[in-house]
């Protein structure tokens, strides 16, 4: 299977605008980049556009969840000189995406000019849905988000995508910006083929390992998950969701997701009819408040986790059951933390996670690592090197769940060909135009 698109390596950009959107979704605490690895990933597309002549560069990027509205703390000015230093060369920041004096400054520009566009979410138009100054679901006005993505296309001659993170989001800068000349990243088309391979034919036992809050976040990528792999492990939040509802565990104040607790029955159902042996924790760490400083306990099914506390980490013997489970895959796919690995008394379950997946991808076993946090953890143990593949951006659980990969899709294909991602449903229209 290939997923090949028109790479920029083969477009002239010579004294062409170029309009890239990145994914510059980078962890920030207190103000400060805590992990740049996204924002060095784009930096070999962005000089490569340069070293081959482009007039300027115009990036654009999300961060976190401002909802549609402007918020500092999502402000992408907090990272301009993390970007400079991975570029190794002043940029221009510019207050806003959209708008006049934005098309203006980018309209004429000094040769060689990188422009980092403000947060593209502090605009409602940008997901089509956010919350109002009240807090309020509101959804973007159609007229607003054409003229929203039109105000992005006068920004450049050229569009790359090279987000892999966000390829997934049908959001007006993947989707909207109409230019002509449309091509993959370096990052992008690396990332496509890498997982196109990984998936189509994995050596077995092929083991999946998801963490997070919600069930709903990943239902659609446990339902496909589960035609393909032998074994899965839920951990993190989620996993409190899921003890609730089969084992009727008391689980205080730990996450509880209402209306994905709807949805496990039918997860384990299927489990049941594929196969698939699915492992849950059955120890925990608990904390009396979602804090650093909080007050470790320690709790199990049995004894349920008391009212005023919540997990927070995996226990010890669940962590050795899942290292058992890591030995012996051949192909892992891991996205999200088994706890709150940011805090030292509630990170030895992801440690443990992490510890064994490098053992097995050591011993030959492929290993896909997706999801900002999940990357996180590979810098924070300094295991990005020991993996064979630590993959960095969290599409990497939508193409392994085969939803529509939205802005890929309209880029030209390398070949003249039409490509499909593994079991892609036909009526999905998974074409390349």
């Amino acid at each position: 299977m290939s997923l090949k698109k028109l790479s920029i390596t083969n477009v002239d950009v010579r004294g062409k605008r170029v309009l890239m959107r990145v994914d510059f979704n980078v962890p920030m605490k207190d103000g400060k980049c805590t992990n740049p690895q996204r924002i060095a990933s784009a930096i070999p597309t962005i000089k490569l556009v340069l070293d081959k002549g482009a007039k300027s560069v115009v990036l654009m990027s999300h961060m976190g969840r401002p909802d549609g509205q402007p918020n500092m703390k999502y402000s992408l000015q907090q990272i301009v000189k993390d970007v400079e230093k991975e570029l190794g060369k002043p940029i221009t920041f510019l207050k806003d995406c959209v708008g006049p004096e934005v098309e203006a400054a980018c309209k004429d520009p000094t040769p060689g000019t990188v422009f980092l566009l403000e947060n593209l979410r502090f605009h409602v138009e940008e997901e089509g849905k956010g919350l109002d100054a009240t807090g309020n679901k509101v959804k973007a006005d159609s007229a607003k988000v054409e003229e929203f993505s039109k105000s992005l296309t006068a920004l450049g001659d050229i569009y790359v995508n090279d987000a892999f993170g966000t390829a997934h989001r049908a959001h007006a800068s993947m989707v909207g910006c109409k230019l002509p000349q449309r091509a993959a990243g370096l990052l992008l088309n690396k990332e496509l083929e890498y997982f196109a391979k990984a998936l189509e034919s994995p050596t077995r036992p092929f083991l999946a390992i998801l963490g997070g809050a919600k069930v709903t976040d990943k239902i659609q990528l446990i339902n496909n998950m589960l035609d393909k792999v032998d074994e899965l492990i839920i951990g993190g939040g989620m996993a409190f969701t899921f003890l609730k509802v089969l084992n009727n565990m008391k689980i205080g104040k730990s996450l509880f997701d209402e209306a994905g607790a709807k949805t496990v029955p039918q997860i384990m159902e299927k489990a049941k009819a594929k196969g698939v042996k699915v492992h849950l924790p059955f120890d925990f760490i608990t904390g009396d408040k979602f804090a650093e400083d909080a007050n470790v306990g320690s709790a199990t099914i049995e004894s349920g986790i008391e009212d005023n506390l919540m997990g927070l980490d995996c226990g010890p013997t669940s962590s050795n059951e899942f290292a058992d489970v890591i030995s012996r895959a051949k192909t892992i796919i891991w996205n999200g933390p088994a706890g709150v690995f940011e805090w030292s008394n509630f990170a030895n379950g992801t440690k443990a996670v992490m510890d064994a997946v490098v053992a097995a991808t050591s011993k030959g076993a492929i290993t896909i690592i997706g999801g900002g946090d999940t990357a996180t953890c590979c810098a924070k143990w300094n295991t990005e090197s020991k993996s064979r593949a630590a993959r960095r951006q969290s599409s990497t659980w939508r193409v392994s769940a085969f939803r529509r990969l939205s802005q890929v899709l309209p880029l030209p294909p390398s070949k003249l060909n039409t490509f499909f991602l593994v079991n892609y449903p036909a009526q999905s229209q998974f074409f390349v135009p």
